[in-house]
């Protein structure tokens, strides 16, 4: 018995199928092998073609198929994580009416700037606990407003998982709650589509797809996709999540108080938090989590910081010694104590930071002194200044009532530092868990879940490959010096 997970990311599809009872990655692919095209008209614009989507998770499962020879005849339930606040737009027989507009689009920030004044920004903070900002519900706007005659068209508008599904399924028009609260479109306070929204920007109410929870047997594979992908038909489809908190989910981040955090050429950190609560800055973003229901609130409170592992690549190739590797640097910057002897770098350098209420400050270097400071200093200043920034965004999120105890990561990337882990560990005072897993995988344990293989995300995930543990250490005070330090040079 197996369970089949995509994850439709900006650059490619990923495909992994999971043994439902040992928990074992059989097979996985992705499609492109290149970074997959992103169509930009004009500065600032991104958008990717729906269609493009869907041939990729093809080739995927073709793939996945070649690997695990005959597996797929097998597959109990599917699930998607996709790439958040896309907007795709759909008529009545499920054609895309226009390319995606994606989540690193800007148009339509003055629209969501609009929004937010008009409604009020306490009203916003409230009720969608965020501004609606550049979000799809902006997007939507942009497209009614310059594209009149394809918004009269729009018989739904979905989120890119949201379409994979459909396709799937033969044409179900489907949503979530969590995929509605990423676009702007959730009221948590009313638990309902936001009238304010709606009102404001003039959207139909019928534009708004059926609503389904995030695990459930959302629909079914139809007999003409299955006879194509080689999946039986009438498979679940049975769960489905933005890449973010589906992330979370891949490292069983369930509960208040857990964090889900990556460390790749941008920073994530993703928390649980219990209750209804936002940044009054709007620093972070905070959406319906996986779990989230009328009778739990589980809410994700996304962090992303731009200047963290670009900085770590940046210091490889520009100041450590050339052609080491990245763990002779790491054991480089071992080499000096903690706080690099006074020396703080503000890593900030990859654009406007959200969490700097979207300031671009750069990124800067304080305290050097000529005498003492070396090559190793600058290395282990980088490193103390990413862990730093993630711990800033923590300190916002635990002013939201958030008790952070434990940080859960997958094994790659900045993680694999040990000076990164120990500095982060105790600056924070939670510890470290570090697993083996990634997107596409979550989503079919999530599929597992909605489809009651599992009876609960602990059930799921207990055959999770943990491999490691990172502790505070005993005397944290020098790494706690060294980020007051920083915070202090940061001058927030």
């Amino acid at each position: 018995m197996y369970l089949l997970g995509y994850d439709i990311g900006t650059s490619s599809v990923k495909a992994s199928l999971v043994d439902a009872q040992s928990g074992q990655t059989v097979a996985s692919a992705q499609y492109p092998d290149a970074e997959a095209p992103i169509i930009a008209k004009q500065a600032g614009w991104a958008e990717q073609e729906p269609e493009m989507w869907w041939d990729e998770l093809k080739q995927a499962t073709a793939r996945v198929a070649a690997q695990a020879e005959g597996a797929l005849a097998k597959v109990k339930a599917i699930g998607i994580s996709y790439q958040m606040h896309g907007l795709v737009c759909v008529d009545k027989e499920g054609k895309p009416l226009r390319p995606s507009i994606i989540w690193c689009d800007g148009r339509a920030v003055p629209y969501g700037n609009k929004a937010f004044e008009a409604i009020g920004g306490e009203k916003c903070l409230q009720h969608l606990l965020n501004s609606p900002g550049n979000f799809t519900a902006a997007k939507l706007a942009w497209v009614k407003e310059n594209e009149p005659e394809t918004f009269a068209k729009i018989d739904k508008i979905m989120l890119p998982g949201d379409y994979i599904a459909m396709k799937l399924s033969g044409g179900d028009k489907k949503t979530t709650i969590s995929g509605l609260s990423e676009g702007m479109f959730w009221d948590f306070q009313n638990n309902e589509v936001s009238k304010d929204v709606m009102n404001h920007f003039g959207f139909p109410e019928d534009i708004i797809a059926e609503i389904v929870p995030t695990f459930s047997i959302q629909s079914t594979v139809c007999q003409a996709i299955a006879d194509e992908l080689g999946i039986p038909a009438g498979t679940p489809i049975s769960y489905r999540g933005g890449d973010q908190p589906n992330n979370a989910l891949s490292l069983n981040v369930m509960k208040p108080g857990e964090i889900a955090a990556t460390g790749g050429t941008s920073g994530v950190v993703y928390g649980v938090l219990g209750e209804v609560n936002y940044d009054k800055l709007s620093r972070v973003n905070t959406f319906a989590h996986v779990n989230h229901a009328a009778d739990q609130t589980r809410l994700g409170v996304l962090l992303c910081i731009n200047g963290t592992g670009i900085l770590n690549a940046w210091m490889k190739r520009t100041v450590a010694p050339e052609g080491i590797s990245y763990g002779e640097m790491n054991d480089l910057a071992e080499s000096v104590p903690v706080g690099a002897e006074g020396l703080s770098i503000i890593p900030f350098g990859n654009g406007a930071e959200r969490v700097l209420q979207n300031e671009n400050p750069g990124a800067s270097v304080h305290g050097i002194n000529f005498n003492i400071h070396k090559k190793a200093h600058m290395l282990r200043a980088a490193q103390e200044g990413i862990a730093f920034s993630f711990a800033y965004g923590m300190d916002i999120m635990a002013k939201m009532g958030m008790e952070i105890k434990t940080i859960k990561a997958g094994h790659a990337n900045l993680f694999l530092s040990p000076l990164f882990r120990r500095t982060l560990a105790s600056v924070t005072g939670a510890t470290i868990e570090l697993y083996e897993t990634d997107g596409s995988v979550g989503a079919a344990y999530g599929a597992g879940i909605g489809a009651g293989i599992y009876k609960d995300s602990d059930d799921a995930f207990k055959t999770l490959k943990h491999m490691a543990t990172i502790q505070p250490e005993a005397d944290c005070e020098p790494y706690k010096a060294a980020y007051k330090l920083w915070v202090e040079r940061l001058g927030k």
